[in-house]
């Protein structure tokens, strides 16, 4: 995995679904080699804001830089060659794949494959009981594989930044804390998080910096113990 660590810089984001808009003058900053998190309510905008940044979602205005060359509107194909990595919400792995033929999709960016096989060794190391189910259908895994698969996947594109967006929704406690495990082993790896995710408390807890969503805009901003110590965004997303 690369040691480059170059910083995400969003200015001014709009993002409409026709005439709804979903993002509106979104500005921040993930910082090379932190964590951000983004916090918010469903339909707050945050998995608009990480399928814009992957290129999936064209946005009307605003600048999305990475590492200080401009990526708005380039097609999510050359936003990942670029090094920018995402697991989806929902993991979205291929079922009727084996588990190696999903890791071998995400070796297939032109910045990874002369390392696949060196790649392949780290993910199985990671995760291995991947290893072990390299051969078997991918959608007969349980919850919890399919998401450690989902990481290992993106982890295949020689990514240096990764966005998770709900990396433990729907899985068992047990699970849950071994993803954010990874997570933050992935983080002290040198790699930069971006961190969408139901639990909010963990989120900011991890987090170095973050940012509130509210209605498609940034409600607020701070380090993750200052939002974690607040008293509205514990009431609104901690239920304190």
């Amino acid at each position: 995995m690369s040691s480059a660590k170059p910083t995400l810089e969003i200015t001014g984001l709009d993002v409409f679904y026709g005439d709804a808009q979903a993002l509106d003058d979104v500005s921040l900053t993930a910082k090379g080699g932190g964590i951000l998190a983004i916090v918010g309510a469903n339909g707050a905008g945050k998995s608009t804001l990480i399928r814009s940044i992957a290129g999936i979602e064209q946005p009307r205005r605003g600048s999305i830089r990475y590492g200080g060359k401009e990526i708005a509107g380039l097609p999510s194909h050359k936003v990942c060659d670029l090094g920018i990595g995402q697991v989806a919400e929902g993991r979205q792995i291929f079922p009727s794949l084996s588990v190696l033929e999903n890791l071998q999709m995400g070796a297939m960016l032109s910045r990874a494959r002369g390392k696949e096989k060196q790649t392949l060794e780290q993910v199985f190391g990671l995760f291995p009981r991947l290893a072990e189910r390299r051969g078997q259908l991918a959608g007969t895994m349980s919850g919890g594989e399919q998401q450690m698969l989902a990481i290992g996947r993106c982890l295949m594109g020689q990514p240096e930044l990764i966005m998770f967006d709900e990396p433990s929704l729907g899985l068992a406690p047990a699970v849950v804390q071994e993803v954010f495990r990874i997570i933050k082993l992935l983080h002290e790896s040198g790699l930069t998080i971006i961190l969408v995710e139901q639990n909010v408390a963990v989120s900011l807890k991890l987090a170095d910096q973050a940012y509130v969503l509210e209605n498609g805009r940034i409600a607020m901003q701070g380090s993750g113990q200052d939002l974690l110590h607040d008293d509205r965004v514990r009431q609104a997303y901690m239920g304190l």
